[in-house]
């Protein structure tokens, strides 16, 4: 057995360094073929770079349902359902509340910091005038994708709404222009422009998860007719674990590609160091803030343990989060890395992370705050306590709704940019560092549902051993947790961690 563990400690250990290793390459080879010649680079020949990591991304992305829907039905069906309820709610108020405390710090930062004062240069960047969003819609579309009418197709496709300026000249828009005295050039208020409800492609992970927990709870109701459906779901859950280790090996390869892929067509690192620079280290001094110090601070209120080793655990999660920038492409592996590397209890892990990946994006909404504060700055606009509040409170709404794939948070950024009146098109004023920051952001949000993880677990510790005890099944869903380790103890001669008293990790 303890060559086993020493196994499996060498294998993550050398998985790790071997993803380390692959981030610098990548990040080296790019910089090499970008400046190699004048020219830029075609977007065939980029392709050609990122193949690998395309498809490492798409072998992730193929395990999201399985995963999803197996864990969730899993993780409710194997608990009680007061029990179920009491992690849901908890679940529910930390994302709730660390996503408003790191808007919160967002805008401190930005109003201290201010970093548009003084610039007036606009961006470059692609923005679609033809289709734009309007935040009601934006909300119905999240409450409409709650509950999928189909749910084969909520696999592929996810309800949206567009709204598009009125051709003006058409006589079906005369009564507008007379009703809102407009003149050339003018438009009507958002709400008038015509809409279009349609559906697009994207996984509509907050549909199935609906889905899959409306059913948990009824075969968690069935009792013992449910358990032969349950055991199905749960063998393809240990299926998905499986396949996903054997995917985590191709991981520095997959890693090495995205990130030189992304670094040959990079806009001029000028832009980064110039104009909108004081903005970037803005985000960057908050994200770092809210991940070292905020969301560490709550783990030790919450459990009176230290959460160092437990983050440094995650460092594989971390890695593909920063070369995807997609929660959802990477919650295979930090449900690997918390399940197998901390040992928390998979009924807890596979309840709380897929919640997590959707609606926890503590870093797109702080980014969003400081973004919109941002561009308010550049344009000389007065921000009264009004603004602030309506931009604290939409920035956490948007967050919520925005998906966990790249690039969300710039349609996020665009809604909040709606709520205080300024023109979607500034969205340029950020878009050409959005790349680089959309990594950043992804770690944050990886580490937030991570560290929810182990606060939900050492608080239903009682419950999950009172369980097993009735059930008999203790070692069936965990083994021990790292985290019942002394955490300050580095010094074991055999190599393995020592039980110590609970008491020995009150801080």
């Amino acid at each position: 057995m303890d060559c086993l563990k020493n196994i499996s400690c060498r294998s993550q250990s050398l998985l790790l360094v071997l993803s380390i290793c692959s981030i610098i390459f990548g990040f080296v080879l790019g910089l090499v073929l970008r400046y190699s010649r004048d020219e830029p680079w075609s977007p065939r020949e980029v392709m050609y770079v990122g193949y690998v990591g395309e498809l490492y991304i798409r072998a992730l992305k193929g395990m999201i349902i399985p995963l999803i829907l197996s864990s969730i039905i899993t993780a409710i069906g194997s608990l009680d359902l007061k029990l179920s309820k009491r992690i849901g709610i908890q679940a529910i108020a930390y994302y709730i509340g660390t996503t408003f405390s790191a808007v919160i710090l967002g805008v401190l930062l930005v109003t201290t910091i201010k970093p548009g004062k003084g610039s007036t240069e606009q961006q470059s960047g692609a923005v679609n005038n033809e289709q734009a969003l309007y935040t009601p819609d934006i909300l119905m579309d999240l409450t409409r994708n709650l509950f999928p009418p189909n749910i084969i197709q909520a696999t592929f496709e996810m309800h949206k709404t567009y709204i598009s300026p009125p051709d003006l000249s058409s006589n079906k828009s005369k009564h507008l222009i007379q009703k809102y005295n407009l003149s050339d050039g003018e438009l009507p208020p958002k709400h008038e422009w015509p809409l279009t409800k349609i559906y697009v492609s994207g996984l509509n992970i907050i549909g199935l998860l609906v889905f899959a927990t409306a059913l948990s709870v009824a075969l968690a109701k069935m009792a013992p007719s449910g358990r032969p459906l349950l055991e199905i779901f749960k063998s393809l859950s240990d299926a998905s674990m499986i396949i996903i280790g054997w995917i985590m090996w191709i991981s520095p390869l997959g890693i090495l590609s995205l990130i030189a892929s992304v670094m040959i067509q990079m806009d001029d690192f000028s832009i980064m160091l110039g104009q909108v620079g004081m903005y970037v280290t803005t985000v960057l001094t908050g994200i770092a803030i809210h991940g070292l110090i905020v969301l560490p601070g709550i783990f030790i209120l919450l459990t009176r343990k230290l959460p160092f080793r437990f983050i440094g655990n995650m460092s594989q999660a971390f890695i593909t989060a920063f070369a995807t920038s997609s929660s959802a492409a990477t919650l295979p592996i930090t449900l690997n890395c918390i399940e197998n590397i901390n040992k928390i209890d998979s009924r807890i892990t596979r309840f709380v992370l897929p919640i997590g990946a959707t609606i926890n994006m503590d870093a797109t909404a702080l980014d969003e705050a400081v973004a919109v504060i941002f561009i308010a700055q550049v344009r000389g606009m007065s921000l009264n306590i009004g603004h602030v509040f309506a931009i604290s409170l939409s920035a956490t709404m948007a967050s919520i709704g925005a998906a966990a794939v790249p690039g969300a948070g710039l349609a996020a950024i665009m809604m909040v940019l709606d709520v205080i009146g300024l023109p979607a098109e500034d969205i340029s004023y950020v878009i050409a560092v959005n790349w680089i920051l959309d990594r950043f952001r992804t770690v944050l949000n990886v580490l937030s549902d991570s560290l929810c993880c182990g606060i939900i677990y050492e608080r239903s510790k009682k419950e999950l051993n009172s369980m097993d005890t009735l059930n008999g099944n203790k070692e069936q869903h965990r083994k021990p947790s790292l985290n019942e380790h002394n955490i300050n103890d580095h010094s074991d001669k055999s190599g393995a961690f020592e039980e110590a008293d609970e008491n020995t990790y009150m801080v």
